[in-house]
């Protein structure tokens, strides 16, 4: 499937429809097409050389970013879309088949240099669609750079679909972020319609926060309409494979895989097969995550490299961040394993609060109501805690 503006047969009557509103910055879709068309082909160059040369729209605004993305799609041809001052070390040439060159989001180490084919996103475009009840005429929120895919793919899709692509939340119907985000951006998005969280595993209890915001938001916002409920969906996915599973909270459902994608456990471990995935991610490729499967139903435990042996019981440092974070008093929260002499490991914790209550409140709460081994032993307050630029904690840099 091309990646096209507008996706599925879009025509002329919506060429006057606002594609991009952008730090001031509007352009319909049809100033957008002639953006594309008119945007500077690359040198040509012989077969032996073929996918030496790219795009580069590693450090343009949004805008012009977006117009690089889908001209070198239309041209055939490679785009950069790379964190200028983190850019991973590509020891090959893209394969010709490439199209996005862009990275992982280095929460665990590194940036790591991915590639994928413009098939790998479009292709799970309309099931996508179909889960999440986006429309063309939805306004969609991107909550950061484009060098992190969650919100590169929001944007493309955005486009593809026919929809608006915004900074500004007041005008907003839409967003993707991770949870931490969602419940901050909501505030300040009186039209939400559509929550998308990913890039994070979205609990019980901030799914719980989110909607409880949004509806208070509305209520307060416009005062003559009535609220209506935020639909909220959670996928998970990684930026080798893509989309991998998802969810519509308010259905009490699981994660479940899309239609083409395959999964299975070894030892606890996660495996899949996609058609979404980036080039060399073919095949069954470990995600490193703890999981379980019923049938085509997800449970993610979180990453492997995140669990913490305490005395022999195994602790997904994301389930103790879960619970904290839904601590009255902590904004958010990462756990790490601190090593011990007898133990092991025990839970270590680096939490940011928010002014309402002192950490020994916090403490107490948490002594009442976690198990021993996962009950933090070491406690820091920070301002805040290192994010990747799709707003995930960056877990590695606390090590």
């Amino acid at each position: 499937m091309t990646l096209m503006l507008g996706g599925r047969g879009r025509d002329r009557s919506t060429d006057n429809d606002i594609a991009i509103s952008w730090a001031g910055r509007t352009l319909t879709y049809a100033e957008l097409d002639a953006a594309v068309e008119q945007w500077p082909h690359l040198p040509v160059h012989d077969a032996r050389s073929h996918g030496a040369l790219s795009h580069d729209a590693s450090a343009l605004d949004l805008p012009d970013a977006l117009i690089c993305v889908f001209a070198a799609a239309r041209q055939g041809c490679a785009v950069r879309v790379e964190d200028p001052a983190s850019r991973p070390e590509r020891a090959e040439q893209p394969s010709p088949d490439a199209f996005l060159l862009v990275a992982t989001s280095g929460s665990t180490g590194r940036p790591k240099p991915l590639a994928r084919t413009a098939a790998s996103w479009v292709d799970s475009f309309p099931e996508f669609t179909d889960i999440t009840g986006l429309r063309p005429t939805d306004t969609v929120l991107i909550t950061g750079p484009l060098h992190a895919t969650m919100h590169l793919f929001a944007a493309v899709h955005a486009l593809w679909l026919g929809a608006c692509v915004t900074d500004d939340p007041a005008q907003a119907t839409a967003v993707h972020a991770v949870p931490a985000v969602l419940r901050d951006v909501l505030r300040r998005m009186p039209h939400a319609r559509v929550a998308v969280a990913a890039g994070a595993g979205l609990d019980d209890a901030a799914a719980q926060t989110i909607s409880i915001q949004n509806t208070s938001t509305q209520n307060i916002s416009d005062q003559n309409l009535s609220a209506q409920p935020i639909r909220l969906v959670e996928y998970y996915g990684s930026a080798e494979l893509s989309l991998v599973a998802a969810r519509v909270v308010a259905e009490r459902s699981p994660l479940r895989l899309l239609r083409n994608v395959e999964a299975r456990t070894e030892d606890g471990y996660l495996f899949v097969r996609s058609p979404y995935a980036a080039i060399g991610a073919r095949g069954w490729f470990g995600v490193g995550d703890l999981a379980e499967l019923n049938g085509s139903e997800l449970l993610v435990h979180g990453r492997g490299d995140a669990a913490i042996n305490v005395g022999g019981t195994t602790v997904i440092a994301e389930d103790v961040e879960n619970i904290l974070t839904a601590l009255d008093g902590v904004r958010a929260a990462a756990a790490i394993g601190t090593p011990h002499a007898v133990l092991g490991e025990t839970v270590s914790a680096v939490i940011e609060l928010d002014g309402t209550r002192d950490l020994e409140l916090v403490r107490a709460d948490a002594r009442a109501i976690m198990a021993k081994e996962a009950l933090p032993r070491r406690w820091t307050v920070v301002q805040q805690l290192p994010r990747t630029a799709s707003g995930k904690i960056a877990r590695g840099a606390l090590q």
